[in-house]
C-alpha cells in the first residue's frame, strides 16, 4: 500500500458522540437489568483504624426488601484484590483501616431499600492507633512497600562542590477523579458455575482475574465485559475490581444476579484519589543556573493498602527531572502507609507530581539568580553538549522541547505580553497578572514491561461489514473510533463499515488496563495486524481470480483493484467464503525495546517520548485570593495524529483537568480521618467558565514519531494535564509581583484562594 491515507489522521467524530449529547449512550446504569436482579450498598467503617468486635445484622435483615447480608466471611475464595502486592482484602475480615471502608453488603430489591438498610447494620469497633498524614508515616517509617533510590553520577560530590546549592521543599495535593459515572458493576450467575460481570472499569481482565479468585473459580469461568465508561481518569484501574468481586460476592451468595452502584458521596469516601506528595530537594548549580546535582525525596500518601503506589512513585522519580539533563542525581521515593483510603492510579500517574517539583526547582534557581525561567531552562535541556542520558539511563534520541519552547514563545508572543503585564501590575493595586510558560516531556509506556501488550479480535462478514473487538476500554476518550479508523486504512474502507464491540475477557483475553497513555499504540497495532492477516488472505483470493501477483492487489474506497480488475470489498468478502478462506483473526501487539530493573530503577522503560509547551497568563485578586487564566497557548506534540478531533479534546481536557488540580480541587480530611470533600457543594472542580477565556491550542505539524508506533502516531492521554502547571508558575508570577520571590515560592499546590491570600500575606 502507498502512504496515502484516506481514513486515519482524518478528524473523524466520536463513535458515540451522538448518542452522548442526545442522552442516548448505553451506560451501564441505563443497561436493563436481568430478571430477578438485586442491589446491594455497602457497610462502611466509621473509623480511620478499628478492629471489629461483632456485627449484628439482624435489625436490617429485617427490614422491607432485604433478601441477604454478606461479609468476608461470605467469601468462598481468597479475599484478596491486590493489583500488584497481596493482602489487600474486597471486604475487611477483623480489622478496617480507613472511614469507608467495606466491611459487609446488603442486599435488597432496590437500591433505596438496601442503602436505608445499611444504615441499620450495628457493629461493635474496639479503636486501634491511626497515622493519618505523609508526616506521621515518615515519623513512624510506615510504608505500603519498601522506598525506591536512584543514583546516577556522584551527588555527594556534585552538592558539596555546587557554586551555589538551595533548599526547597513543595506539598502537593491529591484530586479526586470526579468522573461523571460512579463505580458500578453487575455479577449475573450462569450455568455450571459460570459468572458475567459488568463492570465500570478500565481494566476488565484484572476484574475477571480477582472475580475469580473471590469466588473460587477458574479465571475461564468470569467473563468481564464493558462497553463505556462515563470517565475513568485512572480512578477506574484498580478500583472497580473491589466494587465488582463485592457484587460477585452478593450474587453468589444470593445466586441472583445482583447490581451494585455507588453514589457520588459513596463514591468519593471508598475509592482513592491522585496522591498527594511532600517533596523536599537540595540543587546545586552554576551562575547561569544549569544543574550540577539533585538531591530530592518524594514522599506520597498511599492510604491504607498499597494499590498502585509503588509504580507511581516511580513514574515520579522518572520525570522530576522532565526535559532537563542533570548529571549527578539522588532521587528517594516513598509510599507512605496512612488509615486514609487507597490512592491510585490518576492521569499522569505520578508524572505531573515528579514534573511539578521539577518546575518548581527551575522556578526557585531563576527567582535566586533573577534570571527568566526559560533562560535557565535552555541552560538545562538534554542537549548533545549537556548530555542526553535520562537518570534512568535511557538514551533521549527526540528531545524536542526546547524547539516547541522557542516555537510557544514566538508564536504567544511571550516577550510584548510580559511588558503589558508590567504596565498593568504598575497600575492596578488590587489586581496582578502574571504569566509563565512550562515544557513537557513525558515517557510513554507501562512501567512494568509486561503490561505493554496488546490484542484485538477482528471479522469481517460477507457483506463487507467489519468487527473490530480489543482489549482496550472506552471512556469517552476516543478509543473505539481510533481503532476503527486504524482497521478501516487497513482494509482501505470507509470507516462505517467498521463497527466497534464492547470489550469482553472472552473474546481477547489477558490484556492490560487502558493507562498510561498507551491504549491507541497498543490497541490500534494489535487491531491492525489482525487486519493485515485477514487482508493477506483475501488479497491472495483476488490474485489467485485474476491470476495476478498478490503485491499488484489494492484495498481503497471500499474497493479491491488490480488494473482494470475490481471487485468491492463486500464481494471479494463473499468470495472468500466461498472458498472457504477465514475471514477472522486475532492480533497481538508488544512494546518493543523497553526493559527496567525496579531495584536500581534503571533501564529503557519508556518507547517514546511525548512533548508539549504551554504559555499561560493569570490574573489574581488581592483581596479574595481568587485567580483566573486569562489565555493559555499550547503546542502540543502528537506526531501524526490518527484523529486530530479527539487528540484536540484531549489536549483542552487534561488542561482544564489538570488545572483543577493545581488551582481548586483540593481534598480535606478532618483529625479523625474523615474525609469532608466528598460531593461537588464542598469539592470544585473546574467548570466551563474556568477554562481561560482565550484558549488557543495547536497541534505540532509534520512531526511523525520516529519510533514505529502505529501510524506514526503519539500518545495523547495523559501528557497535557502537565502543561497546566504553566497556570500554577503564572500564579507564582503574578504574587512576586506584589509580594516578592520569597513569598511567591511559599506557595504550594493547589493554590487555593486561602493560599494565594496566605503567600500574597
Amino acid at each position: 500500500m502507498s502512504d496515502r491515507r484516506d481514513i486515519v489522521g482524518k478528524p473523524l467524530a466520536h463513535d458515540s458522540a451522538r448518542q452522548h449529547v442526545t442522552g442516548a449512550a448505553t451506560y451501564l446504569d441505563d443497561m436493563p437489568e436481568p430478571g430477578g436482579c438485586l442491589h446491594a450498598a455497602l457497610v462502611k467503617s466509621p473509623h480511620a483504624h478499628a478492629r471489629i468486635v461483632g456485627i449484628d445484622a439482624s435489625a436490617a435483615l429485617a427490614a422491607e426488601g432485604v433478601v441477604a447480608f454478606v461479609t468476608a466471611e461470605d467469601i468462598p475464595g481468597d479475599n484478596e484484590v491486590g493489583p500488584i502486592f497481596h493482602g489487600e482484602p474486597a471486604l475487611a475480615g477483623e480489622v478496617a483501616d480507613y472511614v469507608g471502608c467495606p466491611v459487609g453488603a446488603v442486599i435488597a430489591t432496590s437500591h433505596d431499600a438496601a442503602k436505608r438498610a445499611a444504615d441499620l447494620v450495628k457493629i461493635e469497633w474496639r479503636d486501634l492507633p491511626a497515622i493519618l498524614s505523609i508526616k506521621a508515616a515518615i515519623a513512624a517509617e510506615n510504608w505500603t512497600s519498601p522506598p525506591q533510590r536512584l543514583v546516577y553520577g556522584d551527588p555527594d560530590d556534585a552538592l558539596a562542590n555546587a557554586q551555589h546549592i538551595l533548599h526547597g521543599g513543595l506539598d502537593i495535593g491529591g484530586q479526586d477523579h470526579f468522573y461523571l459515572e460512579t463505580n458500578i458493576a453487575m455479577a449475573t450467575p450462569l450455568d455450571g458455575d459460570q459468572w458475567h460481570v459488568w463492570s465500570s472499569t478500565q481494566h476488565p481482565t484484572e476484574v475477571q482475574k480477582h472475580v475469580a479468585l473471590v469466588l473460587g473459580v477458574p479465571q475461564a469461568a468470569v467473563t468481564a465485559e464493558v462497553r463505556r465508561m462515563g470517565g475513568g481518569f485512572g480512578g477506574k484501574e484498580s478500583q472497580p475490581t473491589i466494587i465488582a468481586c463485592i457484587a460477585a460476592i452478593c450474587a453468589r451468595k444470593t445466586r441472583r444476579p445482583v447490581k451494585l452502584r455507588l453514589d457520588r458521596d459513596d463514591d468519593m469516601i471508598v475509592t482513592g484519589k491522585r496522591h498527594d506528595f511532600r517533596a523536599d530537594w537540595d540543587v546545586g548549580f552554576d551562575e547561569h543556573g544549569a544543574m550540577t546535582g539533585l538531591r530530592v525525596r518524594l514522599a506520597a500518601r498511599g492510604g491504607n493498602v498499597a494499590d498502585l503506589t509503588s509504580s507511581v512513585v516511580t513514574r515520579a522519580i522518572c520525570h522530576v527531572t522532565n526535559c532537563y539533563y542533570v548529571p549527578n542525581v539522588e532521587a528517594t521515593g516513598i509510599c507512605c502507609k496512612t488509615n486514609t483510603v487507597s490512592n491510585t492510579a490518576f492521569r499522569g500517574f505520578g508524572g505531573p507530581q515528579g514534573m511539578l517539583v521539577g518546575e518548581a526547582i527551575i522556578d526557585q534557581i531563576a527567582r535566586h539568580l533573577a534570571l527568566d525561567r526559560d533562560d535557565v531552562r535552555r541552560a538545562n535541556y538534554y542537549s548533545p553538549s549537556r548530555g542526553l542520558t535520562t537518570p534512568y539511563e535511557q538514551p533521549v534520541s527526540d528531545m524536542i522541547a526546547y524547539e516547541l519552547m522557542d516555537k510557544l514563545n514566538a508564536d504567544a508572543d511571550i516577550a510584548a505580553r510580559r511588558a503589558q503585564i508590567a504596565t498593568f501590575n504598575a497600575s492596578h493595586d488590587t489586581r496582578k497578572r502574571g504569566l509563565a510558560t512550562a515544557p513537557v516531556m513525558f515517557g510513554i509506556s507501562f512501567n512494568m514491561p509486561s503490561l505493554n501488550q496488546g490484542g484485538a479480535l477482528v471479522h469481517v462478514y460477507t457483506d463487507g461489514s467489519i468487527q473490530a473487538n480489543h482489549g482496550g476500554t472506552e471512556m469517552g476518550q476516543g478509543l473505539y473510533t481510533k481503532v476503527a479508523q486504524v482497521v478501516a486504512e487497513t482494509f482501505g474502507v470507509p470507516a462505517s463499515f467498521v463497527t466497534p464491540t464492547s470489550t469482553r475477557t472472552d473474546k481477547v483475553p489477558n490484556t492490560s488496563a487502558t493507562a498510561a497513555s498507551s491504549g491507541s499504540d497498543l490497541n490500534g497495532a494489535a487491531a491492525r495486524n489482525a487486519a493485515l492477516a485477514i487482508r493477506a488472505r483475501m488479497a491472495h483470493v483476488a490474485a489467485n481470480e485474476w491470476n495476478v501477483p498478490e503485491e499488484a492487489i489494492d484495498f481503497r474506497d471500499g474497493k479491491i483493484t488490480s488494473g482494470n480488475y475490481v471487485i468491492s470489498f463486500g464481494e471479494l468478502a463473499t468470495l472468500c467464503w466461498l472458498k472457504r478462506v477465514s475471514l477472522s483473526a486475532a492480533g497481538f501487539y508488544s512494546t518493543p525495546k523497553i526493559h527496567w530493573d525496579q531495584k536500581r530503577l534503571k533501564g529503557h522503560p519508556f518507547y517514546y517520548f511525548a512533548y508539549g509547551a504551554a504559555a499561560s497568563e493569570v490574573e489574581i485578586d488581592l483581596l479574595s485570593g481568587e485567580t483566573r487564566c486569562l489565555r493559555t497557548d499550547i503546542i502540543n506534540d502528537c506526531g501524526d495524529s490518527l484523529n486530530p478531533a479527539l487528540d484536540m479534546g484531549q489536549i483542552e481536557g487534561g488542561f482544564v483537568q489538570g488545572m483543577g488540580w493545581l488551582t481548586m480541587e483540593e481534598l480535606w480530611w478532618d483529625t479523625a480521618g474523615r474525609l469532608r470533600t466528598h460531593a461537588p457543594s464542598t469539592y470544585k472542580i473546574p467548570g466551563s467558565r474556568d477554562a481561560p477565556a482565550d484558549f488557543r491550542v495547536h497541534i505540532l505539524e509534520n512531526a511523525p514519531n520516529r519510533e514505529d508506533t502505529i501510524f506514526r502516531s503519539k500518545a495523547v492521554g495523559e501528557p497535557p494535564l502537565m502543561l497546566a502547571i504553566s497556570v500554577w508558575l503564572a500564579i507564582r508570577d503574578a504574587i512576586a509581583a506584589v509580594s516578592g520571590d520569597d513569598r511567591a515560592l511559599a506557595l504550594h499546590a493547589p493554590a487555593t484562594p486561602e493560599r494565594v491570600l496566605m503567600s500574597v500575606g
